[in-house]
């Protein structure tokens, strides 16, 4: 007879990838308000330090194991270093060089791409004809909902070369993640990795930036949610999934994010959701169901 004890954990598991999508996808336009009061790296350190203070009092209390070999530790910190200092780093170094977003979204985009490329190999997970197809049905999705909100501007050879290592980072991170992450504690993980992310990018902000903050009302929310509802939710969604499931499953929720990103942005910044954006918004989705289904 089935535990009815189980029911929830069913529930949290199907709730997981929405909950990370809406957290996820908002966080774009929220850091793109917070970019008004402090610069990129200036804003990630803050954002960064601030995740720290708040994850050592757990760590003091609830004592998760640590790792108990020193490629434990690397690993951890390898992806660390690759999706907090480097893809989201890499990220802001793009805009600041004057890549637009639209054409940054489409770049990564080809995520899930890459690492239903590599997954049979490097975490020995087979991709079936119908993923590909859902796979392929995604990314059209995703670059139609990007192209619907208008032209795509010439880039820099710069911002193009660093959308392009940001797509990297966070590709190779997810696998890393997938092969060597799902035997650590989700607090030591966090602790370690943002505590990577930190060491890299307060010494950026400090030799590149004047590390000004406009301390404002909105300022002190918007910091808020990338502390609790992008760092702290987010990626510890983002982490568990990666472990629980198959990583190219996981990837291809990424297709959605351009155009649920647009939707946040509709009303926290006053970008319109153009009516073709719902529809690769639709595509990306159909896309998502048919990588998620099992053969």
């Amino acid at each position: 007879m089935q535990n009815p004890a189980l029911a929830p954990n069913r529930f949290l598991v199907a709730a997981a990838p929405v909950i990370f999508l809406v957290l996820w996808s908002a966080g774009y336009a929220i850091a793109k308000l917070g970019l008004h009061y402090a610069q990129p790296f200036t804003l990630l350190a803050l954002r960064y330090g601030v995740v720290l203070v708040i994850l050592s009092p757990f760590a003091l209390i609830l004592r998760p194991p640590l790792p108990a070999r020193a490629a434990d530790w690397g690993h951890i910190a390898l992806v660390g270093l690759l999706i907090q200092a480097g893809y989201f780093g890499l990220a802001y170094a793009a805009f600041t060089a004057g890549m637009p977003a639209a054409l940054f979204a489409i770049i990564v985009c080809l995520q899930p791409i890459l690492v239903a490329f590599a997954a049979p190999k490097w975490v020995g997970e087979r991709v079936g004809p119908l993923a590909w197809i859902g796979l392929g049905l995604g990314l059209a999705g995703a670059v139609v909902a990007v192209l619907a909100r208008g032209n795509i501007q010439a880039a820099s050879p710069l911002g193009i070369g660093l959308s392009v290592a940001a797509l990297l980072a966070i590709s190779v991170g997810t696998l890393w993640e997938k092969r060597f992450g799902r035997n650590h504690h989700l607090i030591t993980t966090n602790l370690i990795q943002y505590g990577v992310g930190f060491a890299f990018t307060l010494p950026a902000a400090y030799a590149l930036e004047n590390m000004q903050i406009n301390w404002q009302p909105q300022f002190v929310w918007v910091l808020i949610y990338l502390v609790v509802g992008n760092s702290l939710l987010a990626m510890t969604l983002l982490l568990a999934m990666i472990r629980a499931g198959e990583v190219a499953r996981v990837s291809s929720l990424f297709y959605l994010v351009p155009a649920l990103a647009a939707l946040f942005a509709w009303p926290i910044l006053g970008e319109a959701m153009p009516p073709m954006a719902w529809a690769g918004m639709a595509l990306a989705g159909l896309g998502i169901a048919l990588v998620a289904k099992k053969s």
